[in-house]
């Protein structure tokens, strides 16, 4: 099966995917006890969350670029001690401020981590094993999602918070000592150039960050009335600043003529418009099973595992299917998953049996194996060697910022939409106290993010039949 595969390599690759997957979901499940015993409130405990993301999200594309030209292997193997470490003093923290300021640094390694696992993954098989690759990461990381909530219910209920970060030290201590036993003298893909464009990079964060805290509702609500002109400028003047500088500085950091190569484009596309149709539908779910359909917290965790059994069971298909057709038939059938998806959750009720939100979770599950292995070998595979990290970084980028504008955009509708349906009850918000209003309201976004994953599925079939 993994004829003339550097084992431990992709070994190693899978492993910090499994870490990136369980240390998200293993984050959120202990956000209420962490709150409670840091004595801090929901926006306090947020920006725990939220700091992580911004600096996550910010980097992973300048370590891509980084690990394209130092070697992808001291990136990760960077990264691995950054992020252990980081886990280790969380594990201390004695109030929400240490808590911050290590979830930063914490984020900072997730990031270096991030940027690289893919292109390594790519690197430890051959070139016609790529979709295999990429088929394995995504089963990695989705058994690390799948996993996470299991098990940082069982720490938090038999042992302490704590132990939710200690447990990451572990994987991250085997993971750095797996890259440093395994370096290279010359790896893969390393550039030649050492030329780092360090002013493109601090103005990449910026744009990042003006663009994160413009979407986030609890940074709009915390900063007060205005401050989204002010950040909607910041966020343009920066983006400026970026390709302006990006097309005249000779090494730049976001090498723009990759761009012209269709597949990378198209392919980077399609991810960006089918994370926000994910974002738009999947923070909903969770209310409307816990306070219209009054399903039980435990049941409900039942139901949130169909996803990730599908993902990870049908990923190495897509994987074989990529290396034997190219992506564009496992990506188109991911992207029609997704929209059946999307669809079943048009047809909910406020009476609806549990089997039909469990289909949706289902579909999307499905939609997510088929399109995640195929698009991310696409990426990888479409762009010169010396930029894969750089390719990986970018798939990273496009996910996370295109689920993060996903739950703005899924909000602003639900609010129009509540506040068409329910009248003058829709004074104080939403609410699920109206179950009619809500789940016609819910209807209505669905609806919308169809329409927006319809240009992901054009997008994904104009890619053309090209291998990667």
């Amino acid at each position: 099966m993994l004829k003339d595969a550097n084992r431990i390599l992709l070994f190693n690759a899978l492993l910090g995917n499994f870490l990136a997957g369980i240390a998200g979901r293993i984050f959120m499940v202990s956000l209420p006890t962490i709150a409670e015993a840091l004595r801090t409130d929901i926006a306090g405990i947020s920006w725990a969350l939220l700091s992580y993301q911004i600096v996550s999200i910010g980097l992973v594309l300048i370590f891509g670029r980084l690990g394209d030209i130092y070697g992808r292997e001291k990136i990760y193997g960077t990264g691995y001690i950054i992020l252990t470490t980081a886990a280790f003093f969380c594990g201390l923290s004695q109030n929400i401020y240490q808590l911050v300021a290590f979830r930063i640094m914490q984020g900072a390694g997730s990031a270096m981590v991030q940027s690289s696992s893919r292109a390594i993954a790519s690197d430890a098989l051959p070139e016609n094993q790529l979709g295999k690759a990429q088929g394995l990461m995504t089963s990695a990381f989705h058994t690390g999602f799948f996993l996470g909530p299991t098990i940082g219910g069982l720490i938090i209920e038999y042992t302490h918070w704590r132990g939710v970060f200690f447990f990451l030290v572990p994987i991250g201590i085997a993971g750095a000592f797996l890259t440093f036993k395994n370096m290279k003298k010359a790896e893969k893909g390393k550039s030649q150039t050492k030329a780092v464009d360090y002013l493109g990079g601090a103005l990449i964060v910026l744009v990042v960050t003006t663009l994160t805290f413009l979407l986030d509702r609890r940074t709009n609500q915390a900063l007060g009335a205005g401050s989204q002109y002010v950040l909607g400028f910041l966020f343009l003047s920066s983006l400026a600043g970026f390709i302006i500088r990006e097309k005249n500085v000779i090494n730049p950091i976001v090498e723009l003529s990759l761009f012209k190569i269709k597949l990378f484009t198209l392919s980077s596309i399609s991810l960006l418009i089918l994370s926000v149709s994910h974002g738009m539908t999947g923070f909903l779910i969770p209310f409307y099973l816990q306070d219209i359909l009054h399903i039980s917290p435990s049941f409900m965790g039942l139901l949130f595992m169909s996803a990730p059994i599908f993902t990870i069971s049908l990923s190495p298909l897509s994987g074989y299917l990529t290396d034997r057709t190219g992506s564009r038939l496992p990506a188109t059938l991911g992207v029609v998953g997704t929209i059946f998806s999307i669809m079943v959750g048009m047809l909910l009720r406020p009476d609806s049996y549990w089997m039909m939100p469990a289909l949706m979770l289902a579909l999307g599950g499905v939609g997510s194996g088929f399109f995640n292995s195929a698009n991310h070998a696409a990426m990888i595979g479409s762009v010169p060697k010396e930029y894969k990290g750089f390719a990986n970084g970018a798939l990273q980028l496009m996910f996370n910022m295109g689920h993060l504008f996903g739950i703005s955009l899924g909000s602003f509708l639900m609010s129009l939409a509540f506040q068409f349906q329910a009248g003058n009850r829709a004074a104080s918000g939403i609410t699920t106290q109206d179950p009619l209003a809500f789940v016609a309201a819910l209807n209505s976004t669905y609806t919308a993010a169809i329409f927006i994953a319809g240009i992901a599925l054009v997008s994904t079939v104009l890619r053309g039949p090209k291998k990667t």
